[in-house]
């Protein structure tokens, strides 16, 4: 019997019932909708969760600190260990964050150095590590920043630090605090116009060095968008590269006779960035075996995706409960089928239908209701999803807080996956309620079924 007239028959027997035929679908409809709520609703969860711990640091940014630098036996990070990192499979990108902490002096700007600010806020990174790392420009490109010996890509408000030695007690600018009218006064002058240079001084010298300034001409080659997920050196610092920075670091400690430690050139910090966040917890397991302490936006995401996992567990439970009860019920609907249909199961065998055929015809029967019932399933789950997100409600559970509706949050995220898994198991569990029924009608006497009235 071919295939397609096989097909036809089912599709007339199930036609011919319509109403039991509904109240089966009914069913696999119910358990399938549930299903796929249940899985979106763990994938909204997933998803907003990501976001709202998105909105506080970057998710894929690894911080490494070196607590135990110049301690005997300790493990030493350095330029040569941040490359290796670099070779990492996953690793993006890495860079120090170093602090020199061997160089005093302060920056200069201005007719006749009227401006200064001092340098605790600059930092050294690698130069090519800062766009990757998300760090974006208002001003100045990445092409042409650090091009210059010593440039400086400058904090959004670094321009506040400097101080105008002219007026009393040499004040800064308060830029958070607004004037009688409410407005945010300008800095003294813009910080990619003004010419720059570092001047090396002691904190207990009344003079520079030798009474002679050292002095390093330090351009400004861009100015930075504040972003606290990059680090506080967006706002209110800066960033030089570690090769410039230790070359007058170096120069301040030879001047001042001051003698390099034994751990010289370490860091005590660095970032690694990572391709994707299912990989963070990989490469900082790998970062910690190597003796050095980390943290990361997965300390707080993981709980958070564990939790979202189990609530997503026990919903799928409850749904799968559902679809266990339309499977149920497509076994009644196929064996009463057995039963009303035995006379025609006996005339079929009589005229030399093989049995795999009979097999076949009763399990495309329950397959087509598994199918149909997970299309018809999808497409209301997909409704009552799209209603959901749209009109929006506010909804708290646990650590998650959905707030629906507003741009970027669902509570239901329903994916093309997920509509393709529903369907294929909404198929297999009619198909897989309809081998009872099937194995019960192949092993029907034929003469028995014939003088069945």
């Amino acid at each position: 019997m071919r295939k397609f007239d096989l097909l036809q028959m089912c599709l007339r027997n199930l036609a011919r019932r319509k109403f039991r035929t509904f109240l089966t679908l009914v069913g696999v409809i119910s358990g399938t909708c549930a299903v796929v709520l249940m899985i979106a609703v763990g994938l909204g969860m997933q998803k907003t969760t990501n976001e709202s711990l998105a909105q506080m640091g970057d998710l894929t940014r690894i911080d490494i600190y070196n607590y135990t630098s110049g301690q005997k036996g300790a493990t030493v990070l350095n330029n040569s260990r941040l490359h290796e990192i670099m070779e990492w499979e996953h690793v993006t990108t890495a860079t120090p964050y170093y602090y020199p902490q061997y160089l005093k002096g302060v920056l200069v700007t201005g007719k006749n150095d009227r401006y200064e600010a001092d340098l605790y806020n600059i930092l050294g990174v690698y130069p090519e590590a800062l766009e990757l790392l998300g760090t974006k420009l208002s001003a100045g490109t990445w092409e042409d920043a650090f091009k210059e010996p010593f440039s400086l890509v400058a904090g959004a408000k670094y321009a506040y630090s400097f101080r105008d030695t002219r007026k009393r007690n040499n004040p800064v600018v308060n830029y958070w605090i607004p004037d009688r009218n409410g407005n945010i006064r300008d800095p003294y002058f813009d910080i990619m116009e003004q010419e720059m240079k570092l001047i090396l001084r002691s904190d207990d010298a009344s003079s520079p060095i030798g009474g002679k300034e050292k002095t390093f001409p330090v351009p400004v080659s861009g100015v930075m968008i504040e972003d606290w997920n990059v680090g506080y050196q967006t706002s209110e610092g800066g960033f030089m590269s570690v090769e410039d920075i230790m070359k007058i670091e170096e120069e301040y400690m030879k001047a001042y006779k001051i003698k390099k430690p034994s751990d010289y050139g370490s860091f005590n910090q660095a970032v690694v960035k990572v391709d994707d966040i299912d990989n963070v917890e990989e490469v900082e397991e790998a970062i910690k075996a190597l003796g050095f302490e980390t943290w990361s936006m997965e300390s707080i995401r993981k709980p958070m995706q564990e939790q979202a996992q189990s609530i997503q567990l026990f919903l799928g439970l409850i749904a799968g409960v559902s679809l266990f009860v339309a499977a149920l019920g497509i076994i009644n609907t196929m064996l009463m089928s057995v039963y009303e249909r035995t006379r025609e199961i006996g005339v079929m065998k009589v005229v030399g239908c093989r049995v795999s055929d009979i097999r076949l015809s009763f399990l495309f029967e329950a397959g087509i209701i598994g199918l149909m019932g997970g299309i018809l399933g999808s497409v209301l789950s997909c409704c009552i999803a799209y209603a959901t997100n749209h009109f929006g409600i506010s909804i708290s559970l646990g650590m998650t807080n959905w707030l629906v509706g507003e741009e970027g949050q669902q509570m239901f995220l329903i994916t093309p996956w997920l509509i393709g898994l529903a369907l294929v198991f909404s198929t297999l569990i009619g198909v897989a309620a309809g081998f009872a029924p099937a194995n019960r009608a192949v092993k029907i006497s034929a003469l028995s079924a014939i003088r069945q009235d």
